[in-house]
Protein backbone atom coordinates (compact mmCIF):
# COMPACT_ATOMS: atom_id res chain seq x y z
CA UNK A 1 0.00 0.00 0.00
CA UNK A 2 1.17 3.40 -0.97
CA UNK A 3 2.07 5.15 1.94
CA UNK A 4 1.45 8.83 2.90
CA UNK A 5 4.88 9.49 2.27
CA UNK A 6 4.48 8.21 -1.54
CA UNK A 7 1.25 9.82 -2.17
CA UNK A 8 2.06 13.72 -0.74
CA UNK A 9 5.48 13.09 -2.55
CA UNK A 10 3.35 12.14 -5.70
CA UNK A 11 1.06 15.14 -5.24
CA UNK A 12 4.25 17.37 -4.95
CA UNK A 13 5.40 16.19 -8.14
CA UNK A 14 2.40 16.48 -9.52
CA UNK A 15 2.43 19.88 -8.81
CA UNK A 16 5.66 20.78 -9.63
CA UNK A 17 5.16 19.24 -13.36
CA UNK A 18 2.03 21.85 -13.57
CA UNK A 19 4.72 24.61 -13.29
CA UNK A 20 5.32 26.78 -16.17
CA UNK A 21 8.85 26.10 -17.12
CA UNK A 22 11.72 27.33 -15.53
CA UNK A 23 9.50 28.34 -12.43
CA UNK A 24 9.96 27.06 -8.72
CA UNK A 25 7.37 26.57 -6.19
CA UNK A 26 7.90 27.08 -2.14
CA UNK A 27 6.93 24.08 -0.03
CA UNK A 28 4.44 26.21 1.75
CA UNK A 29 2.76 26.88 -1.60
CA UNK A 30 2.78 23.26 -2.34
CA UNK A 31 1.39 22.39 1.43
CA UNK A 32 -1.27 24.58 1.03
CA UNK A 33 -2.41 23.74 -2.87
CA UNK A 34 -2.56 19.47 -1.60
CA UNK A 35 -3.60 19.83 2.29
CA UNK A 36 -0.04 18.01 2.87
CA UNK A 37 1.33 19.08 6.54
CA UNK A 38 4.34 21.24 5.78
CA UNK A 39 7.08 20.02 7.96
CA UNK A 40 6.48 16.15 6.47
CA UNK A 41 6.42 17.53 2.83
CA UNK A 42 9.89 19.53 3.57
CA UNK A 43 11.51 15.68 4.37
CA UNK A 44 9.75 14.62 1.63
CA UNK A 45 11.28 17.26 -0.80
CA UNK A 46 14.43 16.68 0.79
CA UNK A 47 14.31 13.06 0.19
CA UNK A 48 13.40 13.49 -3.56
CA UNK A 49 16.28 16.31 -3.71
CA UNK A 50 18.87 13.59 -2.62
CA UNK A 51 17.97 11.73 -4.96
CA UNK A 52 17.96 13.86 -8.08
CA UNK A 53 14.29 14.10 -8.88
CA UNK A 54 13.77 17.80 -8.14
CA UNK A 55 16.17 20.18 -7.33
CA UNK A 56 16.42 23.79 -4.94
CA UNK A 57 16.57 27.00 -5.56
CA UNK A 58 17.74 29.51 -2.91
CA UNK A 59 17.29 33.37 -2.98
CA UNK A 60 14.48 35.61 -4.24
CA UNK A 61 12.39 33.60 -6.55
CA UNK A 62 13.68 30.52 -5.11
CA UNK A 63 11.75 27.42 -4.30
CA UNK A 64 12.09 23.68 -5.68
CA UNK A 65 11.73 22.40 -9.06
CA UNK A 66 11.72 19.36 -11.28
CA UNK A 67 15.48 18.11 -11.85
CA UNK A 68 14.69 17.38 -15.52
CA UNK A 69 11.37 16.95 -17.63
CA UNK A 70 7.99 15.70 -16.05
CA UNK A 71 7.95 13.20 -18.65
CA UNK A 72 11.50 11.41 -17.68
CA UNK A 73 10.72 10.80 -14.19
CA UNK A 74 8.89 7.75 -13.98
CA UNK A 75 6.24 7.38 -11.39
CA UNK A 76 7.76 4.06 -9.99
CA UNK A 77 11.21 5.64 -9.39
CA UNK A 78 9.58 8.13 -7.65
CA UNK A 79 7.48 5.73 -5.00
CA UNK A 80 10.75 3.86 -4.56
CA UNK A 81 12.89 6.33 -3.06
CA UNK A 82 10.19 7.60 -1.01
CA UNK A 83 8.42 4.95 0.19
CA UNK A 84 11.03 1.74 -0.89
CA UNK A 85 9.85 -1.54 -2.99
CA UNK A 86 6.94 -2.09 -4.81
CA UNK A 87 6.41 -5.74 -3.60
CA UNK A 88 3.83 -6.02 -0.99
CA UNK A 89 5.60 -8.74 0.80
CA UNK A 90 9.35 -9.06 1.42
CA UNK A 91 9.46 -12.49 -0.23
CA UNK A 92 8.46 -10.92 -3.83
CA UNK A 93 10.58 -8.13 -3.75
CA UNK A 94 13.54 -8.12 -6.00
CA UNK A 95 15.77 -5.50 -4.30
CA UNK A 96 14.88 -5.77 -0.65
CA UNK A 97 14.15 -9.76 -0.85
CA UNK A 98 13.72 -11.33 2.49
CA UNK A 99 12.12 -15.39 2.94
CA UNK A 100 9.11 -15.83 4.83
CA UNK A 101 10.42 -17.47 8.38
CA UNK A 102 6.90 -19.35 8.87
CA UNK A 103 7.75 -20.18 4.79
CA UNK A 104 8.74 -24.55 4.12
CA UNK A 105 8.83 -24.08 0.43
CA UNK A 106 10.29 -20.71 -0.49
CA UNK A 107 10.29 -21.56 -4.14
CA UNK A 108 6.84 -23.31 -4.43
CA UNK A 109 5.24 -20.96 -1.68
CA UNK A 110 1.84 -19.76 -3.66
CA UNK A 111 1.66 -16.72 -1.89
CA UNK A 112 4.19 -15.50 -2.83
CA UNK A 113 4.27 -16.81 -6.04
CA UNK A 114 0.96 -14.72 -6.75
CA UNK A 115 2.82 -11.53 -4.67
CA UNK A 116 5.41 -11.67 -7.51
CA UNK A 117 3.21 -11.37 -10.40
CA UNK A 118 0.79 -7.96 -8.19
CA UNK A 119 5.26 -6.67 -7.98
CA UNK A 120 5.71 -7.33 -11.84
CA UNK A 121 1.79 -5.78 -12.91
CA UNK A 122 2.53 -2.44 -10.25
CA UNK A 123 5.98 -2.00 -11.06
CA UNK A 124 5.27 -2.52 -15.51
CA UNK A 125 2.47 0.12 -15.02
CA UNK A 126 4.03 2.38 -12.46
CA UNK A 127 7.69 2.53 -14.25
CA UNK A 128 6.34 2.91 -17.92
CA UNK A 129 4.20 5.98 -16.30
CA UNK A 130 5.89 9.24 -15.65
CA UNK A 131 4.99 12.16 -13.90
CA UNK A 132 3.27 14.33 -16.43
CA UNK A 133 1.21 11.02 -17.69
CA UNK A 134 -0.16 10.85 -13.92
CA UNK A 135 -0.63 15.04 -14.40
CA UNK A 136 -2.77 14.87 -17.28
CA UNK A 137 -4.68 11.87 -16.01
CA UNK A 138 -5.95 14.23 -13.48
CA UNK A 139 -9.55 13.11 -12.82
CA UNK A 140 -9.94 10.62 -15.35
CA UNK A 141 -10.23 6.99 -14.29
CA UNK A 142 -7.73 5.14 -16.70
CA UNK A 143 -9.12 1.90 -18.19
CA UNK A 144 -6.93 -0.75 -16.55
CA UNK A 145 -7.41 -4.31 -17.52
CA UNK A 146 -4.86 -6.80 -15.93
CA UNK A 147 -5.48 -10.28 -14.96
CA UNK A 148 -4.37 -12.28 -13.03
Amino acid sequence: MLTNKGKYGLKALAHLAGLPAGETAQSQEIAEANRIPKKFLDAILGELRVAGIIRSKKGKGGGYMLARDASAISVGNAIRVLDGPLAPIACASHTAYQPCLDCPDVPGCTVRLLMRRVRDLSSDLLDNMSVEEMRQAGTREPELSYSI
